[in-house]
Protein backbone atom coordinates (compact mmCIF):
# COMPACT_ATOMS: atom_id res chain seq x y z
CA UNK A 1 0.00 0.00 0.00
CA UNK A 2 1.13 3.50 -0.70
CA UNK A 3 1.39 5.74 2.33
CA UNK A 4 -0.69 8.83 1.69
CA UNK A 5 -3.31 7.20 -0.54
CA UNK A 6 -6.69 7.99 0.96
CA UNK A 7 -9.00 6.25 -1.49
CA UNK A 8 -9.19 4.68 -4.90
CA UNK A 9 -12.15 4.16 -7.16
CA UNK A 10 -12.34 2.60 -10.59
CA UNK A 11 -14.15 4.18 -13.46
CA UNK A 12 -14.05 5.66 -16.92
CA UNK A 13 -12.14 8.78 -17.95
CA UNK A 14 -10.73 10.75 -20.82
CA UNK A 15 -13.64 10.63 -23.19
CA UNK A 16 -16.44 12.90 -24.25
CA UNK A 17 -19.39 10.48 -24.20
CA UNK A 18 -21.96 11.20 -21.50
CA UNK A 19 -22.62 8.55 -18.85
CA UNK A 20 -20.23 5.81 -19.97
CA UNK A 21 -20.64 2.35 -18.51
CA UNK A 22 -18.90 -0.97 -19.02
CA UNK A 23 -21.13 -1.93 -21.93
CA UNK A 24 -21.07 1.51 -23.57
CA UNK A 25 -17.70 3.04 -22.87
CA UNK A 26 -17.38 5.04 -26.06
CA UNK A 27 -14.09 6.95 -26.13
CA UNK A 28 -13.36 6.52 -22.42
CA UNK A 29 -10.59 4.48 -20.80
CA UNK A 30 -10.90 2.22 -17.76
CA UNK A 31 -8.93 3.94 -15.04
CA UNK A 32 -8.30 4.30 -11.33
CA UNK A 33 -8.98 7.56 -9.53
CA UNK A 34 -6.52 8.12 -6.68
CA UNK A 35 -7.25 10.55 -3.85
CA UNK A 36 -4.13 11.26 -1.86
CA UNK A 37 -2.73 13.41 0.94
CA UNK A 38 -0.10 15.72 -0.62
CA UNK A 39 1.46 16.13 2.82
CA UNK A 40 2.37 12.43 2.78
CA UNK A 41 3.02 11.74 -0.93
CA UNK A 42 3.53 14.15 -3.78
CA UNK A 43 2.04 14.00 -7.25
CA UNK A 44 5.58 13.27 -8.48
CA UNK A 45 5.76 10.38 -6.01
CA UNK A 46 2.54 8.97 -7.44
CA UNK A 47 3.92 9.38 -10.96
CA UNK A 48 7.06 7.44 -9.97
CA UNK A 49 4.88 4.58 -8.75
CA UNK A 50 2.74 4.77 -11.87
CA UNK A 51 5.71 4.47 -14.24
CA UNK A 52 7.02 1.48 -12.29
CA UNK A 53 3.66 -0.29 -12.21
CA UNK A 54 3.12 -0.87 -15.92
CA UNK A 55 5.04 -1.31 -19.16
CA UNK A 56 5.12 2.26 -20.54
CA UNK A 57 6.70 1.18 -23.82
CA UNK A 58 3.87 -1.26 -24.56
CA UNK A 59 1.26 -0.45 -27.15
CA UNK A 60 -2.28 0.13 -25.90
CA UNK A 61 -4.48 -2.40 -27.67
CA UNK A 62 -7.62 -0.33 -27.39
CA UNK A 63 -8.96 2.94 -26.04
CA UNK A 64 -10.64 0.95 -23.26
CA UNK A 65 -7.30 -0.34 -21.95
CA UNK A 66 -5.11 2.60 -22.93
CA UNK A 67 -2.01 3.32 -20.83
CA UNK A 68 -2.59 6.88 -19.66
CA UNK A 69 -1.90 9.47 -16.99
CA UNK A 70 -4.82 11.85 -16.71
CA UNK A 71 -4.13 15.33 -15.38
CA UNK A 72 -6.41 17.88 -13.73
CA UNK A 73 -4.55 21.10 -14.54
CA UNK A 74 -1.57 22.53 -16.37
CA UNK A 75 0.74 22.04 -13.38
CA UNK A 76 -0.04 18.31 -13.27
CA UNK A 77 0.36 18.12 -17.05
CA UNK A 78 3.81 19.67 -16.82
CA UNK A 79 4.85 17.29 -14.03
CA UNK A 80 3.51 14.27 -15.93
CA UNK A 81 5.26 15.28 -19.15
CA UNK A 82 8.55 15.89 -17.32
CA UNK A 83 8.34 12.51 -15.57
CA UNK A 84 7.53 10.82 -18.88
CA UNK A 85 10.57 12.44 -20.50
CA UNK A 86 12.76 11.37 -17.56
CA UNK A 87 11.59 7.75 -17.90
CA UNK A 88 12.23 7.83 -21.67
CA UNK A 89 15.74 9.12 -21.07
CA UNK A 90 16.43 6.57 -18.32
CA UNK A 91 15.30 3.53 -20.32
CA UNK A 92 16.33 4.81 -23.74
CA UNK A 93 13.01 3.93 -25.35
CA UNK A 94 9.96 5.82 -26.51
CA UNK A 95 7.15 5.89 -23.96
CA UNK A 96 3.76 5.08 -25.49
CA UNK A 97 1.73 5.95 -22.38
CA UNK A 98 -0.44 8.99 -23.08
CA UNK A 99 -0.62 12.09 -20.89
CA UNK A 100 -4.16 13.38 -21.37
CA UNK A 101 -6.63 15.81 -19.81
CA UNK A 102 -9.08 14.22 -17.41
CA UNK A 103 -12.23 16.03 -18.65
CA UNK A 104 -14.54 13.84 -16.53
CA UNK A 105 -14.41 10.77 -14.34
CA UNK A 106 -17.43 8.47 -14.12
CA UNK A 107 -17.46 5.83 -11.43
CA UNK A 108 -17.67 2.28 -12.71
CA UNK A 109 -20.54 0.05 -11.70
CA UNK A 110 -20.67 -1.19 -8.09
CA UNK A 111 -19.50 -4.70 -8.95
CA UNK A 112 -16.17 -3.28 -10.23
CA UNK A 113 -15.42 -1.35 -7.02
CA UNK A 114 -13.01 -2.96 -4.51
CA UNK A 115 -13.17 -6.11 -6.62
CA UNK A 116 -10.26 -7.95 -4.97
CA UNK A 117 -11.49 -7.30 -1.44
CA UNK A 118 -14.92 -8.61 -2.43
CA UNK A 119 -13.23 -11.94 -3.31
CA UNK A 120 -12.21 -12.23 0.37
CA UNK A 121 -15.66 -12.80 1.86
CA UNK A 122 -14.68 -12.59 5.54
CA UNK A 123 -12.86 -9.27 5.10
CA UNK A 124 -15.57 -7.87 2.82
CA UNK A 125 -18.23 -8.82 5.37
CA UNK A 126 -16.32 -7.10 8.18
CA UNK A 127 -16.10 -3.89 6.18
CA UNK A 128 -19.75 -4.16 5.12
CA UNK A 129 -20.66 -4.33 8.80
CA UNK A 130 -18.94 -0.98 9.34
CA UNK A 131 -19.98 0.50 5.98
CA UNK A 132 -23.41 -0.98 5.15
CA UNK A 133 -24.03 1.51 2.32
CA UNK A 134 -22.05 0.59 -0.79
CA UNK A 135 -21.23 4.26 -1.41
CA UNK A 136 -19.58 4.50 2.02
CA UNK A 137 -17.84 1.14 1.51
CA UNK A 138 -16.30 2.36 -1.78
CA UNK A 139 -15.27 5.73 -0.35
CA UNK A 140 -13.73 4.33 2.84
CA UNK A 141 -10.00 4.76 3.36
CA UNK A 142 -9.94 1.55 5.44
CA UNK A 143 -11.63 -0.42 2.66
CA UNK A 144 -9.20 1.04 0.12
CA UNK A 145 -6.25 0.03 2.30
CA UNK A 146 -7.64 -3.49 2.79
CA UNK A 147 -8.29 -3.87 -0.94
CA UNK A 148 -4.64 -3.01 -1.54
CA UNK A 149 -3.37 -5.49 1.04
CA UNK A 150 -5.73 -8.18 -0.27
CA UNK A 151 -4.26 -7.49 -3.73
CA UNK A 152 -0.77 -8.25 -2.44
CA UNK A 153 0.43 -4.65 -2.18
CA UNK A 154 2.16 -3.23 0.84
CA UNK A 155 4.58 -4.96 3.13
CA UNK A 156 4.38 -6.62 6.56
CA UNK A 157 5.82 -3.58 8.35
CA UNK A 158 3.19 -1.27 6.84
CA UNK A 159 0.43 -3.69 7.69
CA UNK A 160 1.67 -4.07 11.28
CA UNK A 161 1.69 -0.27 11.70
CA UNK A 162 -1.89 0.21 10.52
CA UNK A 163 -3.78 -3.03 11.08
CA UNK A 164 -5.29 -1.76 14.34
CA UNK A 165 -6.69 1.31 12.55
CA UNK A 166 -8.68 -0.61 9.94
CA UNK A 167 -11.63 -1.60 12.12
CA UNK A 168 -11.08 -5.35 11.86
CA UNK A 169 -12.02 -7.90 14.47
CA UNK A 170 -9.33 -10.30 15.69
CA UNK A 171 -10.64 -12.84 13.19
CA UNK A 172 -10.37 -10.27 10.37
CA UNK A 173 -6.80 -9.41 11.39
CA UNK A 174 -5.92 -13.07 11.36
CA UNK A 175 -7.52 -13.56 7.92
CA UNK A 176 -5.53 -10.64 6.55
CA UNK A 177 -2.18 -11.71 7.99
CA UNK A 178 -2.40 -15.46 7.24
Amino acid sequence: MIDGVIRTRVGYAGGRQDNPDYGHMGDHTETVQVDYDPQRISYNGLLDIFWQSHKPTGRSWSRQYMNAVFYHDDHQRQLAMASKAAVEKKIGQRIKTEVAPLRTFTMAEDYHQKYILKQHGDLKNEMSRIYPLHRDFVNSTAVTRLNGYASGHGNPDQLAREIDTLGLTDAGKKALTD
